[in-house]
């Protein structure tokens, strides 16, 4: 006799999988909205943030892929696999940061980035908390850890506006670069979490 899924479960993993599938869907579409408008601006910032959302669709594949199919190994494996995209964005952030502070750069003004970094802050922050509410229901490491990946993703969004801002406000173009080194911060901090748990 075949072991069936308790209803509840099975609705909370429906949930988890909508919520990875919108997180995926709205940073496919960022990668190419943040590659124009890096380009554009010619912003490490946006740049980096532009990475970051490639590792959170990294990180969304692999949850999808651990939902599938759940058992300790996969997550652990899961779990390592998004430690290891924070760490390789991290290292090539602050290298892109720290030669854009030595050399002065200065990036142009980014309404587009501006526009995009607003919207993407509020949809990440309510996607995790739908992605931390469920991964504690379904008691899900790696789904309430890809919460934190996505929290930190809008406090990403929201930091990179605020250099954006200050750029095109007040003409501070070392807050561009600096808001690199926030990514790189939240970046390592995160990997860091993952491998204590892990």
């Amino acid at each position: 006799m075949a072991f069936r899924v308790p209803a509840d479960t099975a609705r909370l993993l429906r949930r988890g999988i909508v919520l990875e599938r919108l997180t995926l869907g709205w940073n496919v579409v960022g990668v190419v909205v943040l590659a124009v408008a890096a380009i554009g601006a010619r912003s490490v910032a946006l740049a980096g943030f532009g990475l970051d959302s490639l590792v959170e669709i990294g990180a969304s594949a692999v949850v999808l892929w651990e939902l599938s199919g759940t058992g300790h190994d996969r997550q652990g494996k899961a779990l390592r696999l998004i430690g290891f995209a924070f760490i390789a964005l991290a290292i090539y952030i602050a290298v892109q940061s720290t030669v854009v502070l030595v050399a002065g750069f200065h990036p142009k003004h980014s309404p587009l980035g501006i526009a995009w970094t607003t919207l993407t802050a509020a949809i990440m922050f309510a996607l995790a908390a739908g992605k931390t509410r469920t991964g504690a229901a379904l008691d899900n490491p790696v789904l309430r850890t890809e919460g934190r990946v996505t929290f930190i993703d809008g406090l990403l969004a929201g930091s990179v506006l605020i250099g954006l801002t200050l750029n095109a406000a007040a003409g501070a173009w070392w807050a561009d670069p600096l808001a690199g080194f926030v990514i790189v911060f939240y970046g390592l901090k995160e990997a860091n979490t993952i491998f204590r748990t892990d």
